[in-house]
């Protein structure tokens, strides 16, 4: 077998298996959560994008909002009040219909008249006088009598609610049910059965033309996306409010089923519920896709204004009101695809208005099949088309199919009011295209990896593709270099341990070390390792840097720069400040992976290398940010340097001269320059034993801009004039401690 047949049937396989994983979630044997997350986005996109704009001025919401609470007291107000708002809505403004987002499942004792009933019942019996009195009362204060008479006033329907998974508790009464399980069947198997309720009380049920409940049915992710049509208690079903409420403003007699039943088409179409030719379709489940409109679709109106009479009489006329609450403490808010803080009562307001308008999405009866087939079909064909392809040709293909898809989506949205899942067919197309290319990433692609595995941690990311280009160059041997390196270090790190606690050293630690790591990488150098506080990076290895040197001392002096930057949002965090110091040198190195058999790390080994960690240290004695060996100045004529001395470090023989990089050449201020020129002048006259001149050029720089390198030299001046130097002296300065 041929390697392309090979490769062929590998990845044929996988996207075979991506299309049974899609299968086995749309038919419920396997959940995969993540298609369920891409569709509702996808939904909710489309929701946002197609919804309605301007206002319905045929739905108004009398609202209990804080203007009202404050205007009429607490909630829940007599019911005297509502009976008055009640009354106004259908005698002074000629509401169409009015339906309460509220329910009334208890009575109304605040009148007092329970009081006054028992009194004359026991205590003040024999007072004829007194029991002709709350006779001659009782209308006005029999606040659920007057509600009951002001319902019977227009076309009202209350609001109550169903324990759904909240216990069997059973307040006040049910309506009638829209349907009983004979009527329906075997439909609504699939419906929101309920165990309790919470009902009105039968007094106002009896005045009111109708009632509906008001329960939500939120997705997974407690979305509002849907609403209920009818819910299943016993063995009835019952109607949602704004159901009730579309009856009660067309003034239908009943509301029909509507089965489309039939062969072909008419098979995929939606039961639905006719409401004098209105049509609400609905899904299995009993819910119904609601049409959200933008902000702003719906005239609010103050309950407290139609309490009064207050009220534009044109704001209400011929409308359908919904009386519900925005008050905070009161407000029963929502998350729905259009807002995530959005008032449940313009929730039942945007399903009328989309019964109203009849552009209610619904999916189709068979939809899971015919999701299946579009993941089985488009499988099929990006399956066995992409192993076949370029890359660019993979790539442009599956642009076209996922056009074509979301096109065939948005055209049954818009022309046909129809909701098809769209998570599995993206999922099918992307997918498909990430697996091919993945198998064609992780089979053709095995020395990269290999790459990644051995140099991955010590370079970035960068590098190590570049390496992948050529990999049998590069391995851990040990082998032999010019390179340069690295060290840095925090000065008086053990005092500003000591001041933080673990946790906050540890994450100024990971802020700091991130940082110049960062640049460390930017600059193609190598972490070596952490030190505590220190780090070592080096240069010309593993891939060869024929500029490790200007790199190497491009990455100091930058990291120096960005620390001026982050020593104020460290200061912010509560952390002090830092300084740290910087040694580079370049040299002969030796590279590779080195150690034990318990443990191995890459790295770098040389005298170059110790001197590099002797410079460092020498920065301290210096007062200065960097120090350069003379190895790696040779390495950089672009960059301008001043000599700072010539010294024998600890540990070695031969002198070297070290230097402090003052930046690049076309970029050095004059200022910069002007320090350079007065500092080798003062050390040339030093050199020469004319120590009062190089002392005043030294007290005259340091009074310009303080510096401890002077302080140095003139504590230098001031030792050879007690004791001077031998005459054979060669001006090394000899340092015996690190």
């Amino acid at each position: 077998m041929t390697l392309r047949s090979r490769r062929f049937i590998g990845q044929f396989t996988l996207s075979a298996l991506l299309v049974i994983l899609l299968t086995l979630h749309l038919t419920g044997v396997l959940h995969l959560g993540f298609v369920d997350i891409l569709d509702n986005t996808m939904y909710d996109l489309k929701v946002q994008t197609t919804k309605a704009h301007g206002i319905d001025d045929r739905i108004v919401i009398v609202d209990i909002d804080d203007k009202s609470l404050q205007a009429e007291g607490r909630w829940p107000w007599p019911r005297e009040k509502l009976a008055r708002m009640q009354s106004n809505l259908f005698e002074q403004y000629g509401a169409a219909a009015v339906g309460f987002d509220i329910v009334f499942s208890e009575p109304d004792a605040s009148s007092g008249l329970p009081v006054l009933e028992r009194l004359a019942a026991n205590e003040l019996k024999d007072q004829p006088n007194f029991l002709g009195l709350i006779e001659q009362l009782r209308p006005s204060l029999d606040y659920d009598g007057l509600m009951a008479e002001s319902l019977a006033k227009g076309m009202s329907v209350l609001g109550y609610y169903f324990n759904v998974n909240q216990g069997a508790e059973r307040i006040a009464t049910l309506p009638k049910p829209l349907f009983t399980q004979d009527q329906l069947g075997g439909l609504g198997g699939g419906f929101m059965h309920a165990q309790g309720y919470g009902g009105s009380l039968p007094r106002l049920l009896e005045k009111a033309a109708s009632a509906g409940f008001y329960n939500s049915l939120p997705d997974n992710d407690g979305v509002i996306r849907r609403m209920p049509v009818m819910i299943n208690y016993q063995n009835g079903y019952y109607a949602s409010l704004p159901i009730m409420l579309t009856q009660a403003a067309m003034g239908a007699k009943d509301i029909k089923l509507a089965n489309p039943g039939g062969d072909g088409l008419h098979r995929y179409l939606p039961h639905s519920l006719d409401i004098d030719g209105l049509k609400v379709p609905f899904d299995p489940d009993g819910g119904v896709l609601v049409p959200y409109r933008s902000q702003g679709a719906y005239q609010f109106v103050s309950a407290t204004d139609v309490i009064s009479g207050q009220a534009p009489v044109s704001q209400l006329e011929g409308r359908i009101v919904l009386v519900g609450t925005t008050a905070p403490g009161l407000a029963d808010i929502r998350v729905t695809p259009v807002s995530e803080v959005f008032p449940g009562v313009e929730i039942h307001a945007s399903l009328l208005s989309g019964i109203l308008d009849q552009n209610l999405k619904w999916k189709p009866r068979q939809v899971t099949m015919l999701t299946v087939a579009s993941v089985v079909v488009l499988g099929l064909l990006i399956g066995i088309l992409l192993p076949m392809t370029t890359p660019l040709i993979a790539a442009t293909s599956t642009l076209a199919f996922l056009i074509l898809v979301i096109a065939l989506d948005v055209w049954a949205w818009n022309a046909l009011n129809m909701d098809f899942p769209l998570g599995a067919p993206l999922i099918t197309v992307l997918g498909m295209f990430v697996v091919n290319m993945s198998y064609g990433f992780f089979v053709e692609t095995r020395a990269k990896g290999q790459i990644t595995k051995l140099f991955g941690q010590y370079v970035p990311k960068e590098l190590v593709e570049e390496m992948s280009r050529d990999p049998d160059r590069y391995n851990l041997k040990g082998e032999s270099r010019d390179m340069s390196v690295l060290f840095s270090d925090i000065r008086d790190f053990t005092s500003i341990s000591e001041g933080l606690s673990a946790s906050s050293l540890a994450e100024m630690l990971n802020f700091y070390l991130s940082s110049m790591t960062r640049i460390v990488q930017q600059r193609r150098g190598t972490i070596d390792k952490y030190i505590g506080d220190a780090i070592m990076a080096f240069w010309g290895a593993p891939l060869i840097d024929t500029n490790h040197a200007s790199d190497a001392i491009q990455a100091a002096m930058q990291m120096q720069r960005d620390l001026d930057e982050l020593n104020p949002l460290m200061k912010q965090k509560g952390w002090p400040e830092i300084k740290i110091g910087i040694g580079v040198n370049s040299g002969k190195m030796n590279v590779g992976n080195m150690g034990s058999e318990f443990r191995m790390a890459y790295t770098v080994m040389a005298d170059a290398v110790n001197l590099a960690s002797r410079l460092e240290g020498l920065t301290k004695q210096y007062g200065l940010g960097i120090l350069v060996g003379e190895e790696a100045v040779a390495h950089c004529p672009d960059i301008e340097f001043m000599k700072v001395d010539v010294v024998r470090v600890k540990g070695k023989a031969h002198p070297v001269t070290i230097y402090e990089p003052l930046g690049m050449k076309d970029q050095v201020d004059i200022a910069a320059i002007k320090r350079k020129q007065d500092f080798e002048q003062a050390c040339a006259a030093f050199l020469l034993y004319d120590f009062d001149v190089a002392e005043d050029i030294l007290r005259k720089a340091n009074k310009r801009h303080p510096s401890k390198l002077y302080e140095v030299y003139l504590d230098r001046i001031a030792h050879f004039r007690e004791s001077p130097p031998p005459a054979d002296w060669d001006g090394v300065f000899t340092f015996t401690t690190k």
